[in-house]
């Protein structure tokens, strides 16, 4: 019976896509007799104007030809075009051409004039549909390529959570299995730090996750991100308390502007993308100078920047800071405190939301990263 059943299932997919084929067919074809009718209908009206207030053909000949190109333009396939070229020239030659009312081929030039608006008509219509469908491959050979660049980030996003979801486990059974069978005969000292870098270890998984959320947001299904008016300020004072939490020992400057500002973003997901860059900055500066976190309000955006006074970053590994390709080992020799997964999900997080960011940085002097997102409430597709 089961080997029935699964038999069944490719033809019932079949059938079910060739159904929903001809319901689009159908509605495609409804589409353009009404789209073909409104602009012939209309062009008509425009043409009675121009030929009973000016007696000028040629005006209406030019604006049957425009209605052709309209009709090619927002219909699917060559049959509206040609269909539309056929009534236009008709219509021209038959209401609009002496003699009126009739199509009299005995006229010397009636011939010829009406072939040669048949071929112009047709011959418009044909390259209007072709220039769309050039223009529709065009769109999606571009989506073709966003959803390679989302595939090949997505990559390498699973493969630093591979990574740094390994190593901080395999630290934290390592220290609990050195003070499981060593405690008793360990200083208070070594006790204390045993476990403060078991919860170091515990901290930086807990924030993976929270990435890894963020990212699941965004990335869920056909669901939309609301962006809603949050209190700028508040927004950036929980994100730090957050950190602070994290990291008691951080140093970080803030500098918000005076006013109180509401701006369009998703709340949980602004929090996220600073607290990446202040941690970012705390484990990778590699000095004792305070974080800065400036925030600045433009004319149609909000712009963040966290500057460090530290090390620096090579110029070689810019280019692929923001794509997983910057990972490397902080001053300690923790490997799965390296710059990729945060900074990954900070530029997922912050396209999703139509903004920017960048990072500046002099090798020995600092950096400067930079996060600018529109202050128009926009709807955010996922």
């Amino acid at each position: 019976m089961g080997q029935v059943q699964f038999s069944f299932v490719p033809f019932r997919f079949t059938v079910l896509e060739a159904g929903k084929g001809r319901t689009m067919q159908v509605k495609d074809l409804w589409r353009n007799i009404i789209t073909t009718v409104l602009i012939m209908s209309l062009s008509t009206l425009v043409a009675v104007a121009f030929f009973y207030y000016g007696k000028n053909t040629t005006s209406v000949a030019i604006i049957y030809v425009l209605s052709v190109m309209l009709v090619a333009r927002y219909t699917v396939g060559y049959a509206s075009g040609i269909v539309a070229s056929l009534f236009g020239v008709g219509f021209v030659n038959y209401v609009f051409t002496y003699p009126y009312m009739t199509l009299n081929f005995t006229i010397d030039g009636y011939p010829v004039t009406f072939v040669g608006m048949t071929v112009v008509s047709v011959i418009t219509s044909a390259m209007t549909t072709k220039f769309k469908k050039q223009s529709q491959m065009l769109n999606e050979r571009e989506k073709l390529l966003m959803e390679a660049e989302k595939e090949t980030m997505r990559a390498n996003l699973l493969r630093a959570v591979s990574h740094d979801l390994r190593t901080p486990l395999t630290a934290i059974i390592g220290l609990a299995s050195t003070y499981l069978e060593n405690g008793t005969y360990m200083k208070e000292a070594e006790r204390t730090e045993l476990v403060s870098n078991i919860r170091e270890d515990a901290n930086w998984l807990l924030n993976m996750v929270e990435n890894l959320l963020s990212v699941t947001r965004i990335h869920v299904g056909d669901a939309r991100v609301a962006k809603s008016m949050e209190p700028l300020e508040e927004v950036v004072s929980e994100a730090v308390l957050r950190l602070k939490k994290r990291l008691p020992g951080a140093r970080i400057t803030v500098h918000v502007p005076d006013e109180f500002l509401m701006v369009p973003m998703d709340a949980m997901l602004i929090e996220q993308l600073i607290m990446n860059l202040l941690e970012n900055a705390v484990y990778h500066s590699g000095t004792d100078e305070p974080i800065e976190l400036n925030v600045e309000k433009r004319k149609n955006s909000v712009a963040f920047h966290v500057r460090d006074y530290g090390k620096g970053i090579a110029p070689e590994r810019l280019e692929n800071l923001f794509d997983g390709g910057g990972m490397e080992r902080n001053g300690s020799g923790d490997s799965h405190k390296g710059m990729g997964i945060g900074l990954t999900i900070c530029k997922t997080i912050v396209e999703h939301l139509q903004g920017s960011i960048y990072v500046v940085s002099e090798v020995g002097r600092g950096s400067r990263f930079t996060v600018t997102l529109p202050l128009e409430k926009q709807p955010v597709e996922a």
